[in-house]
């Protein structure tokens, strides 16, 4: 990690201009990516009775939650594939393969037909769009937080790659936004009608725009490194890099669940166990996840004073101390402002990792296998730990056994602060590059 005596580095004004040009075009591409993606998890409430239909409005969720899951299991996959191609064919290159895929998957859900006029076939194609928008998403991520550390600027790589999570959340952002503008002006039954369908169609139209800006970006790997016999190259990354990926794996298992606990999963928190409204539940997600994107550049300005290494462990410790009560009082919370306040507090520690999450998972691996190493390790724990955060809290509830999952995801907050002790004072790699 970079320490807080950093010298920033002397660019020329047409330098640094290209360089933030490029993190804008980067960044763009990454929030239609995680719009799409998010979509599926905003208008889950109003389609999920089309798909899985049932008495109990729980299991209608639990399923939806379950092929939410199942898009995050094809992260490693994904990963594994556009890491490969980032570092043997260039970090473009993957980011445009990425977005037309995203468009394909979000298409095809705004046009699927429901369980009533096909039967068991509809929840299956449900499946098969998740699958592919997945596949998408666990390349995205790593290509994007390669490209977007690499072309930062020196000395404030904190506060550029921060951007990645400003527009990963401005993502979520937009798709809870667009929810809240239906519901204005759609009917509850409208929107289980087919109000649902409106922002996947958008996001779908979204990704060809930035297929369109991203043809513009630069590229940041060489030649000669692409050619290297290592470049993409998962037996290198094994047997040349295990530690770092072990380390990456661990902190970033307690950062996916906790990020996805308090993002995602919340609105339905909300709703289904404090019985808000879910228009209520929206307004209140709306407002935090705007502070929450916000916040991050000042967390990755934050970082290139302090280190990143004690920015993970602020994370780590606070997160552990303060999972538990933030959920308890959520849960019985009638004051829609005190939970946006709780929601906002979270976020605000959750903040300490998602600011430099794509950066110091970068920090860790040569650029030869940069992509693959932050992709593949990013992809596995976010599979395991982030997809699965809605279905373990809502079948754990389903049993009564709603509290296990606070303490769940206070352990692994524990996980990621003593891996978050692994990380070196100073970077071994990055920080010569470019």
């Amino acid at each position: 990690m970079t320490t807080p005596t950093a010298i920033e580095a002397h660019y020329t004004g047409e330098e640094r201009s290209k360089r933030i040009f490029a993190i804008v075009g980067a960044s763009s591409g990454n929030l239609v990516e995680w719009f799409d993606f998010y979509v599926y998890a905003f208008c889950a409430i109003y389609f999920a009775p089309a798909f899985f239909p049932s008495d109990n409005p729980t299991v209608q969720l639990v399923n939806t939650a379950g092929v939410f899951a199942a898009g995050f299991l094809m992260r490693p996959i994904g990963g594994w594939i556009f890491g490969r191609l980032a570092d043997k064919h260039g970090r473009k290159n993957s980011m445009l393969i990425s977005i037309l895929m995203m468009c394909f998957g979000s298409l095809l859900i705004a046009c699927l037909p429901t369980y009533k006029d096909i039967g068991v076939w509809a929840p299956i194609l449900l499946l098969f769009a998740r699958l592919i928008q997945g596949l998408s998403v666990g390349g995205e991520y790593g290509t994007t937080a390669t490209y977007m550390s690499e072309v930062a600027l020196k000395g404030q790589r904190g506060f550029f790659a921060s951007f990645q999570y400003v527009t990963l959340i401005g993502g979520q952002l937009l798709a809870v936004s667009l929810v809240v503008v239906l519901q204005q002006f759609l009917t509850e039954d409208e929107l289980r009608a087919y109000g649902w369908r409106i922002p996947f169609v958008v996001g779908a139209l979204a990704a060809l725009v930035s297929l369109y800006l991203r043809r513009s970006l630069k590229e940041t790997s060489s030649k000669e490194m692409r050619e290297n016999k290592d470049a993409g190259s998962i037996s290198a990354l094994f047997r040349d890099h295990k530690a770092a990926f072990i380390t990456v794996l661990g902190y970033t298992a307690g950062g996916s669940l906790i990020f996805y606990t308090f993002t995602t999963y919340m609105q339905k928190y909300l709703v289904n166990t404090a019985g808000m409204q879910a228009k209520t539940a929206s307004y209140i997600m709306t407002g935090a996840l705007f502070l929450y994107m916000c916040m991050q550049p000042f967390f990755g300005m934050l970082a290139d004073k302090i280190g990143r290494r004690n920015s993970m462990l602020w994370f780590g410790a606070l997160g552990t101390l303060c999972t538990v009560p933030i959920l308890l009082s959520l849960k019985s919370v009638s004051s829609p402002f005190l939970a946006f306040v709780l929601i906002t507090v979270a976020l605000a520690i959750v903040s300490f990792y998602t600011s430099i999450s794509g950066l110091v998972k970068a920090e860790m691996f040569p650029p030869e296998v940069r992509a693959l190493g932050v992709g593949l390790a990013y992809a596995v724990a976010n599979a395991i730990f982030g997809g699965s955060a809605e279905y373990v809290a809502l079948s754990l509830k389903a049993v009564g056994m709603e509290n296990s999952f606070y303490w769940y995801v206070t352990v692994m907050m524990a996980v990621a602060f003593l891996f978050s002790l692994r990380l070196p004072k100073q970077a071994k790699y990055l920080h010569h590059d470019l």
